[in-house]
């Protein structure tokens, strides 16, 4: 299975808390917009579900589409994304979504991981094209 590696670049970060908790953190929704370039060209966005705690760490889940192509093959395809933020570093894995890639990218799998550090990411993702 080949594997891309890339970075990608925040270009705009929008959060919103929906509720304080009692006894500490937040939940919050973080809206995102990426470019990347690379092995995996084109524009991401991913809306992330956050549960932050008092010391600033967090837990989040997200659903992420990127547009743009994979080994000179154009498309969208979407990945399901599980994290963590120690208040520095966010890192996680992403699952590519059956039945939601188009185009050339039409049956694409795959899994990886990111780490992110301010406005700047890198990943791999292994992935099979049909």
């Amino acid at each position: 299975m080949p594997c891309a590696v890339g970075t990608l670049t925040i270009t705009s970060y929008d959060e919103d808390t929906w509720e304080d908790l009692a006894g500490g953190g937040k939940l919050a929704r973080v809206s995102v917009r990426q470019a990347l370039p690379g092995d995996v060209t084109g524009e991401g966005c991913v809306e992330w579900l956050v549960r932050y705690l008092d010391d600033g760490s967090a837990k989040f889940v997200g659903l992420q589409r990127i547009s743009g192509s994979v080994a000179g093959r154009s498309g969208n395809f979407v990945v399901s994304a599980l994290g963590v933020f120690d208040g520095n570093l966010a890192e996680g894995t992403w699952t590519v979504l059956d039945g939601l890639a188009t185009d050339e990218l039409a049956g694409m799998s795959g899994a990886g991981h990111f780490y992110v550090f301010g406005m700047d990411a890198a990943f791999d993702l292994a992935y099979d094209l049909e």
